[in-house]
């Protein structure tokens, strides 16, 4: 029996996170991802059977160091401002690793909720650490620090500020006639724009 070599089957992960998260080819297939790789096809499949399996592969790895980082971040000491500035900045910095991944979530969980569900509802410790992040979010409310909500409006916005223009990308630069340079020089200004928005002393640099 052959013997895999960690090189290339790092080299097929990589091309198919390529192919997949950075590129937006969802139906991509295992030749698509083998002639990108430079390898044929019957290798390709000897170290991973099927395209579900390397598309689960790639999607899982890159969904757990997405959120393994916001939890960190939530469940750190950090003050409730700097936090916010991380998990901000967290998030940015995955997206733009894997530009298409919001995509992928949001089609995987309301097509195949079964396969990921725990993926985002079984962290160890995670939902008390949510249970905590939203009074932190309360407790600023009280002070001000931050403008009036239910908590979990405040973290839906938090998320959804930062999801959308990656998810809407395809229709927005339609919409505006944006090029890829402009639209990424929009995606790179979200980190202020959301924190304006999020936070009551935080202005843009057009204000």
């Amino acid at each position: 029996m052959a013997v895999k070599d960690s090189k290339t089957e790092q080299l097929i992960k990589e091309t198919a996170q390529q192919v997949f998260l950075k590129e937006g080819r969802m139906l991509a297939t295992t030749q698509d991802i083998a002639d990108a790789a430079g390898v044929n096809r019957t290798l390709l499949h000897y170290y991973f059977r099927s395209r579900d399996q390397l598309f689960d592969t790639v999607f899982v790895e890159a969904l757990t160091e997405l959120r393994s980082r916001i939890h960190d971040v939530i469940g750190s000491q950090l003050a409730f401002v700097p936090k916010i500035e991380a998990l901000v900045q967290a998030f940015l910095e995955v997206l733009v690793q894997h530009p298409f991944l919001e995509t992928f979530i949001t089609l995987q969980i309301n097509q195949q909720p079964e396969r990921y569900e725990e993926l985002f509802v079984q962290l160890p410790g995670g939902k008390e650490r949510l249970k905590t992040f939203l009074k932190e979010i309360e407790r600023e409310m009280e002070l001000g620090t931050i403008p009036q909500m239910k908590p979990i409006q405040y973290f839906i916005n938090l998320f959804a500020l930062l999801a959308y223009p990656h998810i809407a990308r395809p229709l927005l630069q339609k919409m505006f006639d944006l090029s890829d340079t402009a639209y990424k020089k929009i995606l790179q200004e979200r980190k202020t724009v959301v924190l304006a928005l999020l936070l009551h002393q935080y202005k843009t640099k057009d204000q």
